[in-house]
């Protein structure tokens, strides 16, 4: 299994439409970048978040979450309270052949002000818009800026097909349109 370089990902993008919108250069003036970097893709977060509240006295529970424990906030800069998350779903939407697999890590820029980014990878043949985590690990409230690079993609191609993908298993997040929230 081998990391995917700059040229094989915009190839990819063009001929499968692998991410779209697809930017085949790394955008960087004034703003967090985005776009096709050496090896992987730099991902953008979209203008619409559910920030977590425990205004209602909620528990968080996997496998059953309450969806009155976010509000829903539309906006080009989401302010997360301190020691706080919110949910957030890229721009791109993101068709993964069968053969690749990903890992999203969060961009530095990001992190040194401590705000972590997760992810789970996207699985063979996995296809939707993708919902992040951005968690604001401070005591200070802190800003996320919308239609700017938020974490980076890694692509790994297979040695062989995978026998079962996330498409046969017919994966509870797959064709997300909109941000998800925990699934049972």
């Amino acid at each position: 299994m081998g990391v995917k370089p700059d040229h094989w990902i915009k190839k990819q993008s063009q001929a499968n439409g692998m991410i779209e919108p697809f930017v085949d250069a790394q955008i960087r003036e004034g703003v967090i970048s985005y776009g096709v970097s050496s090896y992987g893709y730099d991902i953008r977060v979209a203008n619409e978040f559910k920030i977590f509240t425990n205004i209602n006295s909620a528990v968080v529970d996997p496998k059953n979450f309450d969806p009155k424990s976010m509000v829903d906030y539309k906006g080009d800069v989401c302010i997360i309270p301190p020691n706080s998350f919110a949910l957030a779903r890229t721009v791109e939407y993101f068709r993964i052949p069968r053969n690749i697999f990903t890992i999203c890590v969060g961009k530095s820029t990001y992190a040194r002000c401590g705000i972590i980014i997760n992810v789970t990878p996207f699985e063979p043949e996995w296809e939707g818009y993708v919902t992040l985590e951005i968690s604001n690990t401070t005591p200070l409230p802190a800003k996320i800026y919308a239609n700017e690079g938020i974490a980076q993609v890694i692509f790994f191609e297979g040695d062989e097909i995978c026998e079962i993908s996330y498409a046969d298993k017919k994966g509870k997040y797959q064709y997300q349109r909109s941000i998800e929230l925990p699934k049972l």
